[in-house]
């Protein structure tokens, strides 16, 4: 039985190290759970640190490509990349015209290594035949400032860029803000006399090669669902921003954006709540556990990797407690469900990723005598050391006291603790890769407390 699947078209280069071109598109394709078809405009022979060779496509057999598909499977969306050639321009505007589907046409003239990908003489063919036809133009700064003969270094001068491109013949313009001024990376959608801003801060990563090809292709895959275009650039900034967050950190350059990024994020979170569960079960099954309880009770937690924010942390909502002398969880784990353990795990995280599970204890010189005899490695900080405006902050001091163990410590310890403040209990954090990980650990503290 037969279902029918969204069909988008990638008109680009071939990337020979998989991070940009029409392999970023189709992982994009993937991502949005379209059918991703491709015509190839050029070989490139690239890697992390540039582009060392590129072989263009006769431009008849881009134009056989395009026919092909769109004869036979049909095309509910279009992007371009790379199209290096007045000829190969000509022709893709020919095929477009002829199909009528829309399109996303990412003017790529430059490699993130420098590297020209258009022609000098082909920049006057993209602007005249390609521009007008296009549902969405997405240029970055430099790319907008080619078109329009304008510095584009400014938010103001995004906007500008972008009327100046639209009165070229683009239904809508984005103009990506990745190298423009400024703390935030701010895209810029005009679409009629509107703008429309898409804020994310910006990201200290090396991991992105390959965010111009995966920002237009998700546009094109959100098109060919049916996503109208303010949805579609919406959904594309959201992609965009996990795919350069979670990259691949290969090569000695520049390494490639993961589009598939929130699909595995997605698929994890089953596993972080299967741990978190075990670990909790573990927790009720063992009543020497009820020892460590402290007033404030108990929370395990388990973050995705390199958690977020707490909307990306599995803990308990209400928290586990001491009744009848046992643990108890007051409900099932879900993400969300931890405020205080799950900074403590975005704090750990940061240091080691491979840190991403925590639980909090009581703490007593029985307990702090019972990790040092196991061979933990501890760290503590001074709630009375905490700065005002940190303890103004709400759920800033566990943020702030985690870092302060983990800044002592030289590294993420097995244990940290604090011995309260006014109105604050004493109280240790165990920390671990997973949620088990975490109350094994708890179980051997517990254990050998009541062997001393």
């Amino acid at each position: 039985m037969s279902s029918y699947i969204p069909r988008a078209l990638t008109i680009a280069g071939s990337d020979s190290g998989g991070g940009a071109g029409i392999q970023a598109d189709l992982k994009a394709f993937a991502a949005f759970g379209v059918h991703g078809m491709s015509a190839l405009t050029a070989i490139t022979a690239q890697n992390t640190t540039g582009v060392t060779a590129v072989h263009p496509i006769p431009p008849h057999i881009v134009a056989a490509q395009i026919e092909a598909v769109a004869s036979d499977i049909g095309v509910d969306a279009a992007k371009t990349g790379m199209l290096f050639s007045a000829d190969i321009i000509a022709v893709v505007a020919d095929e477009v015209k002829k199909w009528s589907f829309p399109l996303v046409v990412d003017p790529v003239m430059i490699a993130k290594s420098g590297a020209p990908l258009l022609q000098p003489e082909a920049k006057d063919a993209l602007i005249r035949l390609l521009l007008p036809l296009a549902t969405v133009v997405t240029p970055n700064a430099h790319e907008a400032a080619a078109i329009t003969g304008q510095s584009v270094t400014t938010l103001a001068d995004a906007e500008k860029a972008a009327k100046a491109i639209a009165d070229l013949g683009p239904k809508a313009v984005v103009v990506k803000g990745g190298h423009l001024i400024g703390d935030e990376a701010v895209d810029v959608l005009l679409v009629g006399d509107r703008f429309h801003y898409f804020r994310e801060p910006r990201l200290a990563s090396t991991t992105d090669h390959g965010t111009g090809c995966t920002f237009a292709a998700s546009i094109a895959a959100g098109l060919a669902r049916g996503d109208d275009l303010l949805q579609a650039v919406t959904q594309a900034k959201r992609v965009v921003t996990d795919a350069v967050r979670f990259g691949f950190s290969v090569g000695s350059g520049h390494g490639p954006v993961n589009p598939l990024a929130g699909l595995y994020r997605e698929a994890e979170k089953i596993t972080v709540l299967e741990n978190v569960a075990q670990a909790v079960r573990f927790l009720e099954d063992h009543p020497v556990l009820a020892r460590l309880c402290p007033e404030s009770q108990i929370n395990i937690a388990m973050g995705l990797p390199q958690p977020r924010d707490l909307s990306d942390v599995c803990g308990v909502p209400g928290r586990v407690t001491c009744a009848g002398g046992r643990l108890r969880a007051s409900s099932g784990p879900a993400f969300g469900g931890s405020r205080h353990i799950a900074r403590a795990i975005i704090a750990a995280g940061r240091t080691n990723p491979q840190i991403r599970a925590a639980m909090n204890i009581t703490v007593n010189d029985s307990i702090l005598d019972a990790c040092r005899r196991l061979g933990l490695v501890i760290s503590s900080y001074d709630r009375r050391d905490e700065p005002a405006d940190v303890k103004a902050r709400e759920g800033g001091s566990t943020l702030w006291g985690a870092e302060e163990a983990i800044r002592k410590a030289g590294r993420v310890p097995d244990v940290f603790y604090h011995m309260g403040d006014w109105g604050k209990e004493p109280m240790m954090v165990i920390l671990g890769p997973k949620a088990m990980d975490v109350a094994r650990r708890a179980l051997a503290i517990a254990e050998a407390v009541g062997a001393m």
